[in-house]
C-alpha cells in the first residue's frame, strides 16, 4: 500500500477572477457536458509514483486516465473491474503462493494499441529491488544513488516476497506471479497496465503517436529488453519515466506519447497552477461504461476558500472539496442549487520531526538529528509535548464537526474497532496526560536540561508550512505561540510547492496530512519502515522494521493489534510524529450533477466518474 500526501490545502489564488470559466446560465446548465472540480492544490506532475509528484491531485487526475484490475468504492470496499480483466489465486501453499492476472481481449490504449499481458510487466521493474539490481538499473536501497526508475514502489511487500520474475502466458494475455508465502491483501499487489510502447518510443527520441504496428513493435522491444535485462534501453526508459512526466503545463507542444492512457478521459490541456482539462477518451473500454452526458472534466485550482465558494455560487464550479472551516461551511450551505454533504475522511493531520538524512537529500544535521543522541530525543519529546493540540482542536476543528479530542494514533483512526485498545497501550499518553500547562512544564524541563537559557535565547525550529491555507496558517500560529513558552522559536517557510520539499534537510519539522489510498494490514508501514516509500523523516528503527516485515502475512485481528501497539510504543518513544485531527470532510455539489458519491480513500471525489451525469 502507498499513501499519498494530502493535497487538500489552499494555494495562492486571491480571488475567483482567476477562473477562466464563464458564468453558466440556466439554459447552458440544462445541456451541460462539462464537470468542473475544485482542487486546492495544483497538479504536481503526471506520474504520481515519484516522491516530488505524489499528491492527491495527481492521483485524482491520473485515476481518470487509467484503469486496472480493481478500484475502491465509497465504502472502502475493493471492487473487481471485470471489464478490464480478472485475477485469482492459482496456488496456495506455505512456501508457494501464486496469483494470476488476465487482461480481457479487445482492451485498447487511447492511441488504439491493444492492451496485453506484456503491458503488465513494467510493474515488476518498478517494484522489484532484485530485478532493478540484476538489470543494472541501480539498488533502490542505496541512499546516495537513485535507481533508473526512481519511484516509490520499491522495498515493499512485493519486493520482499516475489519469487523470480512474472511468467507470461503463451497468448501473452496473462501474467502469473509467485510469492514465497501467502500475502495478506494479495489482490492489491498485482500488476497494473502501463503503455510501455510509449516509453520505448520516447526513449528512442520519438515525439509523435505511432501506428498500431509501430507501437506493437516497440512493445516487443520492451519485452525483449525486460527478458534480456537490456540495461541500456531500460535505463533510457527509466529516465523518461522519472523525469519527463514532471510537467504541469500541457499544450500543443507537449509530446502526445506522455498522455496515452486507458481511462475514460485523457488530458487535453493543463495550465500550471491554474487548471487541468480532460476530454473523453473515444477508445475507452477498460472500465465501467461512461454515463454518456459528461465529455469534459476540468480541475480548477483555487486556494482561497472564499473565492472557491463564490465560484461555486456563480456556477463556475460544479464540485467544491476543500479544507473546511466553520465560516466556509456556513457559506456553502447558503448557496442555492448546491447540495452540501459531509464525507468520511481518512486524511489525518500530523506533525513530524526530522530524524536523519533522507535519500537524495543533503545531510540533515539540525536540531532533532538522531546523531545527537539523548539530547535530540529530549528536544523531540519537548516539541511534541508543547504542540498545543487541544487548542488546535477547540479553535479550528470543533466549530466544524464538534470533535475536540486530538487523535492518539497514526495507525488507526477513532471509531475503528480496536482504536481504544490501541491508544490505551501505545505510549501516546506521554504526550496527552495532564493539561497543556503541565505538559509545557515538562517540555521546558527537557529543553533546559541541555539549553538552560532557552527562554532568553530560544532554539530556532525550521518548519515547512503549506502555503496560503487559512486553517494551516492558524494552526502554525497557535503552535508558534505555545512553543515560545518552552524555548522553541518556530520559523515558518510558507510554500505552495511544499509536497516537493518534504524530506528536505532545510527543515526540522513538517505538518500536513496523509490520506490512505487502500485498506491493508500494513496501514502506515511505508511511513515508518526504513526503506518505506513515504519515509520522509529518515526514520530508522530496526525493531520497527522487524515488526513491519511480519505484517505481510494473514493474521488474526488480535495479533495484528498487538503488532500495531508494539510499533507505536517504539515510534512514540522515539518522538518522531504526533497526530492532531482527522480532516473534517465537506463536499458541495451542483444539484444538477448526479451520482457524485465522495469516498474516503484517494482519489475521493472521482472514484466513480463514469456514473456522473447531468
Amino acid at each position: 500500500m502507498k499513501f499519498t500526501r494530502s493535497a487538500k490545502f489552499a494555494l495562492a489564488a486571491a480571488a475567483s477572477a482567476a477562473l477562466a470559466v464563464s458564468l453558466l446560465t440556466p439554459a447552458q446548465a440544462a445541456t451541460r457536458s462539462t464537470v468542473i472540480l475544485h482542487e486546492t492544490n495544483s497538479i504536481t506532475g503526471l506520474n504520481c509514483s515519484l516522491s516530488a509528484t505524489n499528491s492527491t491531485t495527481c492521483s485524482a487526475v491520473s485515476y481518470l486516465q487509467g484503469a486496472g484490475f480493481n478500484y475502491y468504492n465509497n465504502k472502502k470496499e475493493l471492487v473487481k473491474n471485470t471489464v478490464f480483466g480478472s485475477y485469482k489465486v492459482v496456488k496456495n501453499t506455505a512456501t508457494d503462493f501464486r496469483t494470476q492476472w488476465t487482461v480481457n481481449p479487445g482492451r485498447v490504449w487511447s492511441d488504439g494499441t491493444p492492451i496485453t499481458g506484456e503491458d503488465l510487466l513494467l510493474s515488476h521493474v518498478l517494484s522489484s529491488d532484485a530485478y532493478s539490481k540484476a538489470a543494472g538499473l541501480g539498488d533502490p536501497t542505496d541512499k546516495k544513488t537513485p535507481p533508473a526508475f526512481n519511484g516509490l514502489g520499491y522495498s515493499g511487500v512485493y519486493a520482499n516476497n516475489i519469487v523470480g520474475e512474472p511468467v507470461l502466458s503463451a497468448d501473452k494475455m496473462t501474467v502469473t506471479l509467485q510469492f514465497k508465502k501467502k500475502i495478506a491483501n494479495w489482490d492489491l499487489y498485482g500488476p497494473g497496465p502501463a503503455a510501455v510502447h510509449t516509453l520505448v518510443l520516447m526513449a528512442e527520441g520519438k515525439d509523435k503517436l505511432g501506428t498500431v504496428a509501430e507501437n506493437e513493435a516497440a512493445r516487443d522491444r520492451f519485452v525483449k529488453a525486460f527478458k534480456d535485462k537490456d540495461t541500456a534501453l531500460l535505463k533510457k526508459m527509466g529516465d523518461i519515466w522519472s523525469k519527463d512526466y514532471t510537467i504541469t503545463t500541457v499544450d500543443s507542444k507537449t509530446n502526445p506519447l506522455l498522455l496515452v492512457g486507458n481511462g475514460g478521459f485523457q488530458i487535453d490541456s493543463a495550465v500550471a497552477k491554474t487548471s487541468v482539462t480532460l476530454k473523453k477518451n473515444p477508445k475507452y473500454n477498460s472500465g465501467p461504461a461512461l454515463s454518456g452526458s459528461v465529455d469534459t472534466v476540468v480541475f480548477k485550482f483555487i486556494g482561497d476558500g472564499t473565492a472557491a465558494a463564490q465560484a461555486l455560487a456563480n456556477g463556475e464550479l460544479d464540485v467544491y472539496a476543500g479544507q473546511a472551516t466553520a465560516d466556509g461551511v456556513a457559506k456553502l450551505k447558503a448557496i442555492k442549487n448546491v447540495n452540501v454533504v459531509g464525507k468520511d475522511e481518512v486524511a489525518y493531520e500530523h506533525w513530524d520531526l526530522h530524524y536523519d538524512t533522507v535519500p537524495d537529500e543533503a545531510p540533515y544535521t539540525g536540531l532533532f538529528s538522531v546523531k545527537d543522541g539523548a539530547k535530540s530525543k529530549a528536544l523531540r519529546q519537548a516539541f511534541l509535548l508543547a504542540l498545543p493540540r487541544d487548542e488546535i482542536m477547540q479553535k479550528l476543528i470543533a466549530p466544524i464537526n464538534g470533535v475536540s479530542t486530538p487523535i492518539q494514533s497514526t495507525w488507526l483512526a477513532p471509531g475503528s474497532a480496536a482504536y481504544d485498545k490501541l491508544i490505551a497501550a501505545n505510549g501516546s499518553s506521554f504526550y496527552s496526560r495532564g493539561t497543556q500547562e503541565s505538559r509545557n512544564k515538562s517540555a521546558l524541563a527537557l529543553v533546559q536540561k541541555y539549553y538552560p537559557n532557552a527562554l532568553k535565547s530560544p532554539l530556532k525550529v525550521r518548519v515547512l508550512v503549506p502555503g496560503n491555507n487559512p486553517r494551516r496558517a492558524s494552526e502554525f500560529a497557535l503552535a508558534k505561540a505555545n512553543m515560545a513558552k518552552v524555548g522553541f522559536d518556530l520559523v515558518g517557510d510558507v510554500r505552495t510547492d511544499w509536497p516537493s520539499k518534504l524530506g528536505n534537510s532545510d527543515y526540522d519539522a513538517y505538518f500536513f496530512a496523509w490520506v490512505a489510498s487502500s485498506v491493508t494490514q500494513r496501514q502506515s508501514a511505508e511511513i515508518f519502515d526504513t526503506n518505506g516509500g513515504n519515509n520522509i523523516l529518515g526514520y530508522s528503527n530496526k525493531a520497527v522494521d522487524a515488526i513491519i516485515a511480519t505484517l505481510d502475512a494473514p493474521m488474526s485481528e488480535s495479533l495484528l493489534l498487538a503488532k500495531y501497539i508494539q510499533i507505536e510504543r517504539l515510534t512514540n518513544a522515539d518522538a518522531i510524529t504526533i497526530g492532531v485531527f482527522i480532516h473534517p470532510g465537506v463536499v458541495a455539489v451542483n444539484k444538477d450533477l448526479k451520482n457524485v458519491k465522495p469516498g474516503p480513500l484517494s482519489p475521493t471525489i472521482v472514484w466513480n466518474y463514469w456514473e456522473w451525469s447531468y
